[in-house]
């Protein structure tokens, strides 16, 4: 978990927000790094994660999370969190009989149009457990990334569908929070992409924008992030609050500080 980025939003784990959508957008740079922080801080705060990673391993998840200070592998083994491994169930999913369903069941469908399945694996791994041993804070719907199921032949209405149900059952039923990434491609004629992005632009709380820097690359500036605060139900973006920092990506931590105001510029 960054310190300074929970400065930066004014939240702790103890006094994290409730029923909100963060959208997580990385433009000409990786933006993971702001995943593993959401997925550290919701652990941290004691809340049931469901994490959905279509991009990397399980060991990728929990090495990085060591040295964010969790054990991915714990959490699991207790219950807190449920993850589903995108590569490999993947390839787990075309030796399994035709009968069993399966969360990425679209994979082998002829029409990928359904993520029903998706959002019922969702369903299922938060809904709230009589007798649970452990009472969790509040479930957290996490995704990386959205932009993948493009990719794989599903359509934006068809994904911005599935984070509409989520948010339905996560932060609204059960009263938690839903975090995501998407890549912003930066290519005007890929329209599945920008309409997928715009959708939840409006629906979200709160949007993380990491950007490459325009110069190229530098050595003591990895990029800028922009945060949005929204209020999606308000009439008018008067009520829309933004700040832009740079930042610079270390082991176990990120540096932000004001444009032009690096230490190794000062």
């Amino acid at each position: 978990m960054f310190p300074e980025l929970n400065n930066l939003l004014n939240t702790t784990p103890d006094r994290a927000e409730q029923g909100k959508l963060t959208l997580l957008c990385d433009a000409k740079t990786d933006g993971s790094f702001l995943v593993h922080h959401f997925l550290s801080f919701y652990l941290k705060a004691n809340c049931k994660v469901c994490f959905v990673a279509l991009i990397q391993s399980f060991s990728h998840y929990n090495i990085v999370g060591q040295k964010l200070g969790v054990s991915l592998t714990t959490a699991r083994e207790r219950g807190q969190l449920v993850f589903l491994e995108g590569l490999k169930s993947s390839v787990e999913l075309f030796f399994r009989a035709q009968e069993e369903t399966h969360p990425l069941q679209f994979l082998r469908e002829a029409n990928t149009g359904n993520l029903q399945p998706l959002y019922e694996f969702v369903q299922e791994a938060l809904k709230p457990v009589d007798g649970e041993e452990t009472a969790w804070k509040y479930p957290v719907l996490l995704v990386d990334d959205l932009s993948v199921l493009l990719s794989l032949g599903m359509g934006a209405v068809a994904v911005l569908d599935f984070v509409q149900y989520c948010r339905a059952t996560v932060c609204w039923e059960l009263k938690g929070n839903m975090v995501a990434l998407v890549h912003d491609s930066g290519d005007a004629e890929d329209e599945e992409n920008d309409l997928l992005l715009n959708g939840l632009s409006h629906q979200s709380h709160l949007i993380l924008r990491a950007e490459g820097l325009a110069t190229g690359f530098c050595r003591d500036v990895h990029g800028q992030l922009r945060i949005l605060w929204r209020r999606p139900l308000q009439p008018t973006a008067q009520q829309d609050r933004s700040l832009t920092y740079q930042y610079k990506i270390q082991d176990k931590n990120v540096s932000f500080f004001a444009r032009g105001m690096s230490p190794a510029i000062l």
